[in-house]
């Protein structure tokens, strides 16, 4: 008897261990921040318009930005990005403004899009109002 109360406590032991930790989980508290394109759009946009950037209709219809034409002008996905419009909510409070930019250049040079030309903070900066002045 007195082996199987040992084997329960350095149970209970082993498994409260983790509870003892100063950080939960294997990066801690809080959330890796996306520094690349590619990061910010998987962390970030990929849940909607999905890994291919095709979009998806389901509960409901998130547009495709692969090979579209609406990229080529960098305004348009800054300010989609920054204001939202639709069912598309805004980021301008949850991204940088170079952020912003690395994941439109991303999105402009993959998922069939030529369009090299890149995205820069300032860019995003012009077109978009700071979170506190935007209004939402």
């Amino acid at each position: 008897m007195k082996m199987i109360a040992k084997l329960t406590l350095a149970l209970a032991l082993s498994l409260a261990a983790p509870a003892l930790a100063d950080e939960p989980g294997p990066g801690g508290s809080k959330p890796p921040t996306p520094k690349t394109g590619q990061e910010v759009y998987q962390m970030v946009c990929q849940t909607c318009h999905m890994a291919d950037g095709k979009g998806a209709v389901g509960a409901g219809s998130f547009p495709s930005l692969a090979s579209n034409p609406k990229m080529k002008m960098a305004a348009y996905p800054i300010v989609m990005v920054t204001k939202g419009r639709g069912g598309m909510p805004w980021f301008n409070d949850m991204l940088s403004a170079e952020q912003t930019a690395a994941v439109i250049t991303y999105i402009r040079t993959n998922f069939g899009n030529a369009y090299p030309e890149p995205v820069t903070a300032q860019d995003v900066k012009r077109l978009s109002p700071p979170p506190a002045a935007a209004g939402h």
